[in-house]
């Protein structure tokens, strides 16, 4: 399974697939394409640490996102990707696009969704008073951070704890459960069907 994995900023969860996959624990998937929407992304210097091939699209190259958004579908079919990981990708994408790739698109979010959705989630989460609160993965829909969930992992939340500190307990696990959940998709043990998810034992 052919991976593209979408970044914007630090790419750490770019960094624990690519490790993963070089330990031999991505199961059948592989990370073929990564795609950045800024050209100083720190995290695209894993792709030489991990000899793995980097394309940029800048944003502000393009008039509108639909313009972009074309741009990205013609990338991601000439490198033949199966499966779109978005690891900090800041962009939304457009409804075509996702409908292009309908069930072929996962995004890791700092919560647990449904609770806080969108941007700043952690800071919600303590603006709310919640006790807890993680990290999701789930495939992506036209709508945002509302389509099927694949794996989620909880963490608590303390009372001193600030977004900082509490962004930094939900990361470890997102390290964790993404990787995970592209293992368990290459090998056809997750599946989507009418929005549900399906698991294979």
């Amino acid at each position: 399974m052919r991976l593209a994995v979408l970044i914007s900023g630090r790419g750490s969860n770019l960094r624990s697939i690519l490790e993963s996959e070089r330990k031999g624990s991505l199961g059948k998937a592989i990370v073929s394409l990564i795609i950045s929407d800024k050209r100083d992304a720190k995290g695209l210097k894993y792709s030489k640490e991990y000899n793995k091939k980097a394309i940029i699209l800048e944003s502000n190259s393009y008039n509108s996102r639909e313009e972009y958004d074309n741009q990205l579908l013609k990338v991601l079919h000439e490198h033949d990707i199966d499966l779109i990981v978005l690891a900090g990708f800041m962009r939304i994408l457009t409804p075509f696009f996702v409908n292009k790739f309908i069930n072929r698109i996962v995004n890791i979010h700092p919560s647990l969704l449904p609770a806080f959705p969108g941007l700043n989630a952690q800071k919600q989460a303590l603006n709310h008073g919640s006790k807890i609160s993680g990290c999701t993965v789930h495939f992506v829909s036209e709508e945002v951070d509302v389509g099927p969930i694949i794996l989620q992992r909880a963490v608590d939340i303390s009372n001193d704890d600030t977004e900082e500190s509490l962004s930094q307990k939900i990361l470890k696990h997102e390290h964790e459960i993404l990787p995970l959940a592209l293992k368990l998709i290459s090998e056809g043990k997750i599946s989507i069907k009418e929005r549900n998810i399906i698991v294979e034992e």
